[in-house]
C-alpha cells in the first residue's frame, strides 16, 4: 500500500501528467481540476462543500504551515476529491494547530500530491480551461489513468448538492466573538437557510446579524418553509451546476411569489437568478480565490471578494428578466456578481461576504439582509 512520500501523479483529461510526491490518504481522487489563488485559508477551502467533486490546486507555494484545528472547519467534512500543492509543510507552527495537514487529509480520506509545478498547471488550466483529472499514488498505470480521466463526466449537468446538503432540519445559534461586525442588539428575527452546501461562518454571521437560524435540506418544499413563519429566507453556497438542481428553482419561485425577503450567496445567487427567469453558463476556469474585484454598479465602489464558483448567471438573459437589476459586476471578466429585484424584497451576490479568513470588504451584506427584513415589518 502506498503512503506519504511515495511517488504520485496528477493526470489531466487531455493526457498531461504532473509528477510529484504523495501525501494525505493513500487513495485515488478524481474530479474537475481547478486552481485557488488564496495565500491563506487552506483548511476553509478543504472543508467548503462548494468544492465537492473537484481537485484543488493551490497557487501559493507553501501549504500546511499553520496546521489544522477544529475551529476553522467550515462544514462537517471534506468533499473535494484531491489537493495539489507545490510545497507541503508537515511541521506546522501555530499555537492554534491541533494536527498537521498530512494527518487532517489522511483522517478525511483525501489524496494529496506535492512537488507539482503548480505554475505550469495553472497556465494550462487558464489556457485550456478547467478539465477533469485524477490524483493517483504509486503503483499506477499511466495509460489507464489517461483513459479514465478522459472519460470522467463534465461538471456541467452535475447535481452535487444532494451529496452535501443536510439530511434533516436543525437549529443554529452559534455566533462568534470575532464577528466581522459587532453583533446586532434588539429584536431577533427568524431566518430559514436552505443548505445547498452551507458554510458555518455564513450561519455565524446570520446569528450575529440578529437572526435565529433554522437550516433545512435543499429539497425542502416552499410550503414547509413558509409554515415555519420565517421573517427571511437565505439561499446558501454549494457545488456543481445550478441548472442541474432542478427541484430548487420551482421552490425558490414559490418563495419569491410569497414576497418573503430572500438573500442568496454563490449557488444560491445562481438559483435565484434562474428562478427570476435568467440562465446560467459554465465559466472557462471559474473564480476560485480571495482577490476577485467586484464593482457596485450604483456607488461604483470596487470591493475585493472571496469567490468559489465555476458557473455564472448570464447577464444577457438576466437583462430581459422583468424588474431584475444587476447590482455588481466582476471587473476581470464582466460576469454578474450581484442582483436585486426592483419591487420585491430580494437580492443576491456571487461572492462570499462571510469569507474566512477574508477579505471582509462585503461583510455588511448580512446587515443589509436584516434591514431588508426590518423594512417588511415596518
Amino acid at each position: 500500500m502506498s503512503g506519504p512520500n511515495d511517488a504520485a501523479v496528477l493526470v489531466l483529461s487531455d493526457g498531461t501528467v504532473y509528477e510529484g510526491t504523495a501525501f494525505g490518504a493513500p487513495v485515488e481522487g478524481a474530479g474537475e481540476v481547478v486552481f485557488h489563488t488564496g495565500m491563506t485559508g487552506y483548511q476553509e477551502i478543504l472543508t467548503d462543500p462548494s468544492y465537492a467533486g473537484q481537485i484543488v490546486c493551490m497557487t501559493y507555494p507553501e501549504i500546511g504551515n499553520t496546521g489544522c484545528n477544529p475551529d476553522d472547519d467550515e462544514s462537517r467534512g471534506v468533499f473535494l476529491r484531491g489537493f495539489v500543492v507545490r510545497d507541503h509543510v508537515d511541521f506546522p507552527s501555530s499555537w492554534r494547530s491541533r494536527e498537521s495537514l498530512q494527518t487532517f487529509l489522511a483522517r478525511h480520506r483525501v489524496a494529496g500530491i506535492s512537488g507539482v509545478d503548480t505554475r505550469a498547471l495553472v497556465r494550462r488550466l487558464r489556457s485550456a480551461g478547467a478539465m477533469n483529472g485524477i490524483v493517483a499514488q504509486a503503483p499506477f498505470d499511466l495509460e489507464a489513468l489517461r483513459r479514465r480521466a478522459a472519460a470522467l463526466p463534465s461538471m456541467a449537468g452535475l447535481n452535487l448538492v444532494d451529496d452535501v446538503t443536510c439530511k434533516t432540519r436543525y437549529e443554529w445559534s452559534e455566533g462568534t466573538a470575532w464577528t466581522l461586525s459587532a453583533p446586532v442588539q434588539g429584536k431577533r428575527y427568524r431566518a430559514v437557510a436552505y443548505d445547498y452546501g452551507i458554510k458555518r461562518n455564513i450561519l455565524r454571521e446570520l446569528v450575529n446579524a440578529g437572526f435565529d437560524v433554522t437550516v433545512v435540506p435543499a429539497d425542502t418544499p416552499a410550503k414547509t418553509v413558509l409554515a415555519l413563519e420565517p421573517d427571511g429566507v437565505f439561499l446558501s453556497n454549494g457545488p456543481g451546476d445550478p441548472a442541474a438542481v432542478t427541484y430548487a428553482v420551482p421552490i425558490v419561485r414559490e418563495l419569491v411569489a410569497a414576497r418573503i425577503p430572500i438573500f442568496g450567496i454563490c449557488l444560491g445567487h445562481q438559483i435565484l437568478g434562474l428562478a427570476l427567469g435568467g440562465t446560467t453558463r459554465k465559466l472557462r476556469f471559474g473564480h476560485h480565490g480571495a482577490n476577485q474585484p467586484a464593482r457596485d454598479e450604483q456607488s461604483r465602489r470596487v470591493m475585493i471578494a472571496s469567490e468559489n464558483h465555476g458557473f455564472a448567471v448570464d447577464a444577457g438573459a438576466l437583462a430581459e428578466a422583468e424588474d431584475v437589476e444587476i447590482t455588481h459586476v466582476n471587473l476581470n471578466d464582466g460576469t454578474v456578481e450581484g442582483l436585486r429585484h426592483r419591487r420585491l424584497p430580494l437580492f443576491s451576490v456571487q461572492y462570499h461576504p462571510e469569507a474566512s479568513p477574508g477579505p471582509h470588504d462585503t461583510a455588511y451584506l448580512f446587515r443589509r439582509f436584516r434591514e431588508l427584513v426590518e423594512s417588511t415589518h415596518a
